[in-house]
This record gives structure tokens, C-alpha cells and sequence, in this order.
């Protein structure tokens, strides 16, 4: 494969934090959750009653008629890759952008797709018959949904990915897009994850699973990786997505540009389909693996957004794999988990962590860790609870991703 540099040029989200990139970071680096009560009929019976909805609504932003032929997975993504689109300098009309659509890709994730279409498609069958299910509903809920959606606004012939690999979906996504670029199949690729599975079946499947913090206190305060009085994560929803270019079609155009992706790894633990593997072995040779295809030192890498749920058994494993692959320049490198603001967005939250990576490399500065009130002593790791300064100079960080079925991504992102 060839060493084109991959450059992002353009960033979206939607957000339980924020709307969009501007507000989602300023909360991030201001240490704001937001983790609420869920006032929907529906959760009286459940045993979890809090999540990370988005802050703002994608009713408020998309064109209502459009907007419900989309799924809410999809409506994240959309909202997500117009800001993106129009944040690398594309504009807001896709057709003037200049880019030639056979060279223009799509790799957009969701770890679960539909959920909501689908759930609340069975309820019409099974109340009113066949009739009332609507004729799109599987266009709706399928997989790839919103990575076909985003591609037919964008008009992209290259390649429309959607890679499905549970909570490293989003990750997965951007580590796709770095190989379509340098494989040279694309010079342009719009990529990201976004998921929207706050329903009572996820939510009461997940706690069932004694996966979801069953913690009925202040729900800001509910999702505390490395804390000792973790229990579980807390279920975010919303998405993001990034503009990868390669380095000579950026240049061509004059783009702006945040920050390098320097190289990806991906493996599989092959333990269990739930649990990680205790020793983070998979996970060890994702991060390893993305080191060495970025061509970069341990000692290059000053901040990792990690993956970091808030349960127990995970958030150690990460821990160990960060000592095991970066040795003693672990001691100089700032760690994070803005899972602790947010929630888990599941197939979202890759690609949401790659934003805050590549903003934190931008403007030199990590979020914080809340919630983080008496650390685990098995996490031996610099895990600032307010914002803290990133050094000057070229450095690198690692954003970290993993998921059921074993499925571990490390991206590697450079400063420029």
C-alpha cells in the first residue's frame, strides 16, 4: 500500500454534549455531561431510566419531509456529514463542490442499524396487520442505511462502506477510509459512525446483559470510567463524521487542515462474544499495529481518547494494553475517556472520540475524565479530570475502539 498521506479536512457531529463540533468541544473541554432522566412513558418498567440523548434535535436541522423517510440513526449521520461537508470548505450544495463523484467514497458505520424502524415497524404489524408496516422500512432500517443516505446527498460513485463491528464500528469506518485513500480508489472520503438505539428493547436487552450502570443517582454523574465505584456504561446516542482527503487533493484546493491520520490497526480478541479478553491481547496488537503503520515512536504519542465504557473488567484491560505497547512513555501520555460526558454511542462513538482526538491535537488541548472521584488502583495511567494542555511540537494521539464479537481498532492521528 502506498504512504499517501491522509489528511482531515472537514469535522460534523451531533451530540448528547452539543449539536455540533463548536459546542460538542466546548463542552467536552468545560467537563459538561449530558447524561439525563429519560421522561418517555415507556421507561417506568425498565431498570435503567437515564441516557445520553443528542442536545439538539435532527428535526431542528434537516428538512422535516426528508428527514422522516430516514431512520434516527441515520438522521445523526446526515446532520453530521452536512457539517463536515460544509466544515472542509465544500459548501452546503454538493453538486458545486468540485469533486468528482467517481472519486468520492462513503464509510459511514452503525453497530446496529435501525433498531428503532425496525421495533417500531413490528408494533404496527402486530396491533394493526400488514398494512400499517411501511413500505420504508427496510430501506430505514437496514445496516447500511446511513451510509447510503449520506452517499446520494453527496452523489459519491466511488465506494459506499458500512462495516459493522459493534462498538468499533465508527473507528472501523475511518480506518476503511484511510485504505480507500492510499489503495487509491477514492481521493476523497466522508467518514464516521452514528447510532440511535435509546428504545426500551436495546436498553432493557443491555441491562439484562449487566452491561448499563444500574446507578440511580444524579444521572450526570452515572458514567465514571476508572473509578472504582464503576457498574457499567451509560447508553449515548447521536454520530459524526470527518473528511479525509488524500495530501495532493487537498493542497490542490487550499483545504484547511486539522490533522494528519496516520495509520489504523485492527484485530480480534477471539475470547467471548461480550466480554474482553482480561489480559487485552486483541486490543494490544491494534494499538501496536497502528503505532507501526503510522511510522511512528511510542514516545510521538502525548493523548489517547480511549475506549473506556465505565465497566469493570474493560476499563482495566485497556489500561494494561496502553503499558504493554507504550512501555514507559505511557508516564507522558495524557489519557482520556469522553464516554464519561456523553455516554457510549455504541457504532457512534468511534468516530465521535476521532473528532475530540483530532481537536485535541488542533488546539493543543485534552478534555477531561469526570467523574473520576477515587481511581481503580489496577489503572496505573495520567487521566486529567479538567482540561489539560497537549505539548507543542509534532506529536501524535490514538484514538481507541472496542466491541462485541472481540473487535478491537486503533486509529493513529498526527498533529500538522
Amino acid at each position: 500500500m502506498s504512504r499517501t498521506r491522509v489528511l482531515v479536512t472537514g469535522l460534523g457531529t451531533t451530540s448528547p454534549v452539543g449539536g455540533d463540533v463548536d459546542s460538542t468541544w466546548s463542552a467536552m473541554l468545560a467537563g459538561q455531561s449530558g447524561v439525563r432522566h429519560l421522561d418517555d412513558e415507556w421507561v417506568a418498567d425498565l431498570p435503567v431510566k437515564i441516557a445520553g440523548r443528542v442536545a439538539v434535535d435532527p428535526s431542528e436541522v434537516l428538512d422535516r419531509v426528508k428527514a422522516r423517510r430516514l431512520d434516527r440513526a441515520s438522521q445523526f449521520a446526515m446532520v453530521a456529514a452536512q457539517e463536515a461537508w460544509a466544515d472542509a470548505g465544500y459548501g452546503t450544495d454538493p453538486a458545486e463542490s468540485g469533486v468528482e463523484p467517481e472519486r468520492l467514497a462513503v464509510s459511514v458505520a452503525s453497530g446496529i442499524g435501525g433498531v428503532t424502524t425496525l421495533l417500531s415497524n413490528y408494533d404496527a404489524l402486530r396491533d394493526k396487520g400488514p398494512r400499517r408496516v411501511s413500505p420504508l422500512a427496510v430501506p430505514m432500517l437496514m445496516p447500511n442505511a446511513p451510509a447510503a443516505n449520506v452517499s446520494l446527498w453527496l452523489k459519491a460513485r466511488a465506494a459506499v462502506h458500512a462495516p459493522t463491528s459493534a462498538c468499533a464500528s465508527g473507528n472501523e469506518a475511518i480506518a476503511m477510509a484511510i485504505d480507500l485513500i492510499r489503495l487509491g480508489r477514492a481521493d476523497v472520503v466522508v467518514a464516521g459512525g452514528t447510532e440511535a438505539a435509546i428504545h426500551p428493547l436495546p436498553m432493557a436487552a443491555f441491562a439484562q446483559m449487566m452491561a448499563l450502570s444500574k446507578n440511580d443517582g444524579d444521572p450526570t454523574t452515572v458514567s465514571r470510567p476508572w473509578d472504582v465505584a464503576r457498574d457499567g456504561f451509560v447508553l449515548g446516542e447521536g454520530g459524526a463524521v470527518l473528511v479525509l482527503e488524500s495530501e495532493e487533493h487537498a493542497k490542490a484546493r487550499g483545504a484547511r487542515v486539522y490533522a494528519e491520520v496516520l495509520g489504523a490497526g485492527i484485530s480480534n480478541d477471539a475470547h467471548d462474544i461480550a466480554q474482553p479478553d482480561p489480559e487485552g491481547r486483541g486490543g494490544t496488537r491494534a494499538i501496536a499495529m497502528a503505532i507501526r503503520e503510522a511510522g511512528i515512536s511510542t514516545s510521538d504519542v502525548k493523548h489517547v481518547n480511549a475506549h473506556a465504557t465505565s465497566t469493570p473488567l474493560g476499563d482495566v484491560a485497556e489500561g494494561l494494553m496502553l503499558h504493554a505497547v507504550l512501555g514507559d512513555a505511557v508516564d507522558d501520555c495524557v489519557v482520556t475517556s469522553t464516554k464519561s460526558m456523553t455516554g457510549h454511542l455504541l457504532g457512534g462513538a468511534g468516530a465521535l472520540e476521532a473528532v475530540a482526538t483530532v481537536k485535541a491535537l488542533a488546539d493543543r488541548q485534552s478534555p477531561p475524565t469526570i467523574n473520576l472521584d477515587d481511581k481503580d488502583p489496577q489503572v496505573d495511567l495520567d487521566i486529567p479530570t479538567s482540561a489539560r494542555k497537549l505539548p507543542d511540537g509534532d506529536i501524535a494521539a490514538l484514538n481507541n475502539s472496542f466491541g462485541f464479537g472481540g473487535a478491537n481498532v486503533a486509529v493513529a492521528f498526527g498533529s500538522v
